[in-house]
């Protein structure tokens, strides 16, 4: 039996291996200064969101997950990536809408820890099967912008929502006058982080390092100052809440806890088989979530050469999160937007010689090209830090972390976060005289077409964040993903395709749906022709 090319089991898994091997070598021997300075900024920028949700975990799964979990999968999960990956530029971390899915799933009232255990063991399985199967040629290669524009935002809102959640429990358990200098922290941390991470436009203000390292260092600046702030002067009287770790061993955030490690056998079989359910959907996040992290820190904008692939990721993905099932901690997956903000902080200028063609004649021209560091120190450095902060003495110091700073960090997160998505620009031109609108490609008629399709945009983003907040909320993973058909299957029939054209893109290769679409249509009428051109050339030999 023929098997289709697209689904040959193993394929993309060999091809990833073979890849892997070629350039594992060469990955070690790249280090300098800018690899440490890279690996010390994502270092801030992944250890600190963690902590953030780490604080929103603990309330929130009954101290089943705390500060300690988070630190640990984060490490744990970054160090075997930067050493086994195939595509080291991706950051690992805990993510938001993991975090939505976890609480709810708490809420359903059963053993937590053994039954998340036996879902991600599902989810490992599973995993493994979508790499066999070589699920990323005929899934993400259908997916749009559309859709991860959706769940960029999406992620920002709950940014948003996990700081006023922060906030409120502040005013549940402090006084009134702690509660306001709460806030003032809150809101500080965040406008400081935005103001110091436009240091690079200060020019000429400093030196051009020091204001990029006020730039890459923002949010790490921010929080010193504000942790420290409420021990100066009449402060140090008022009480706070603060980030709880267990500082005095390396043992589980819930006190019941003594080893991590879940006895997940324990489970009644009935419930080992509904696990498989949320196991689906931690699947389909993941799957998603990780591929498109992978995807935009290896755009054409950071010069990548080496060879890439997924399925063997996918692999190693669905390892770890059946380990931190085991172990008891939540499962890390690929981030937005740490991994391109990792690809961002490593790029460099080389020069290129490129051929030319000058009146007629070859000629060598040397240009100036930005690339990054295609190399594993960064992603081990930054991870083995992270992992050193589950030892006690370390975990004292995230401990003095208030969480009315925490709430600051998530509102910086979401607007930087909310700051690069095109819906939001789209949405100012809403706002905008159509005179000052800028000009439309000469196939699109007006700009009707493209504002209907941001509102449509944000209003299925306002929906699935809805369903998040209800029962439902373990679903949602599923109707981000059930957005790609809706975008090739519905919308093209809804939208004026030049439109699309305009607005809309594959996420994972180059080009539009309406690209490949007019491809197809002469690649046929050019099949048709040449029939047409054989059949009249028989006629005439008859």
């Amino acid at each position: 039996m023929h098997i289709p090319q697209a689904i040959r089991p193993f394929r993309l898994l060999r091809q990833d291996l073979y890849n892997l091997r070629r350039r594992y070598v060469s990955d070690w021997t790249i280090f300098n200064q800018l690899v440490v300075a890279s690996a010390v900024y994502v270092f801030f920028t992944n250890l600190l969101p963690g902590i953030t949700f780490a604080s929103d975990l603990y309330v929130l799964t009954g101290k089943s997950w705390g500060t300690i979990e988070v630190v640990f999968s984060t490490g744990l999960c970054g160090v075997i990536f930067s050493l086994f990956s195939i595509q080291p530029l991706t950051i690992l971390g805990v993510t938001g809408p993991f975090s939505v899915l976890a609480e709810n799933i708490y809420s359903l009232c059963i053993p937590f820890l053994p039954f998340m255990a036996w879902s991600l063991i599902h989810a490992g399985w599973m995993h493994y099967i979508l790499a066999i199967i070589n699920a990323h040629d005929w899934t993400m290669r259908y997916v749009t912008t559309f859709s991860t524009e959706i769940f960029s935002l999406l992620n920002s809102i709950i940014y948003f929502h996990k700081a006023v959640q922060e906030l409120q429990r502040a005013h549940a358990a402090l006084s009134f006058a702690a509660f306001l200098y709460a806030i003032i922290g809150a809101i500080g941390t965040m406008l400081v982080a935005i103001f110091l991470s436009t240091a690079e436009s200060w020019k000429p203000l400093f030196h051009r390092y020091i204001r990029m390292g006020l730039a890459e260092y923002a949010a790490a600046i921010s929080i010193i100052i504000f942790i420290g702030m409420p021990h100066v002067g009449q402060l140090a009287s008022l009480d706070r809440e603060t980030l709880q770790v267990s500082s005095h061993s390396f043992t589980p955030s819930d006190p019941d806890r003594s080893v991590f490690f879940v006895q997940f056998w324990h489970l009644p079989i009935n419930w080992i088989f509904a696990a498989i359910i949320p196991g689906f959907i931690i699947t389909v996040l993941f799957f998603f979530d990780h591929e498109v992290s992978s995807i935009i820190c290896t755009i054409d904008r950071y010069g990548t050469r080496k060879p890439g692939g997924f399925a063997w990721d996918i692999i190693l993905l669905g390892t770890t999160t059946a380990l931190c099932g085991i172990l008891g901690l939540p499962p890390a997956n690929g981030l937005l937007p740490q991994a391109p903000l990792h690809s961002e902080s490593l790029l460099h200028t080389e020069e290129e010689e490129v051929q030319v063609v000058v009146a007629g004649e070859n000629k060598v021209e040397v240009r100036k090209i930005e690339r990054v560091y295609e190399q594993r120190w960064s992603a081990f450095l930054h991870a083995g830090a992270i992992l050193v902060f589950i030892s006690p003495p370390f975990q004292l110091v995230l401990g003095l972390t208030p969480t009315s700073v925490l709430a600051g960090l998530f509102m910086f997160m979401g607007e930087q976060s909310l700051a690069v998505n095109p819906i939001l620009y789209r949405f100012f031109y809403l706002l905008t005289p159509p005179s000052e609108l800028p000009e439309l490609p000469k196939t699109v008629k007006s700009y009707w077409g493209v504002h209907i399709y941001t509102i449509t945009q944000i209003v299925m983003t306002v929906v699935i964040f809805i369903v998040t907040l209800t029962k439902g909320a373990p679903a949602f993973p599923v109707i981000i993903i059930a957005l790609v058909p809706i975008r090739l299957l519905v919308m093209n029939r809804l939208w004026h395709r030049e439109v699309l054209r305009f607005v809309d893109a594959w996420a994972c290769r180059d080009g539009t749906p309406e690209d490949d679409e007019d491809r197809r249509a002469a690649a046929a009428k050019a099949s048709e022709d040449a029939e047409g051109t054989e059949m009249q050339e028989n006629i005439s030999s008859v």
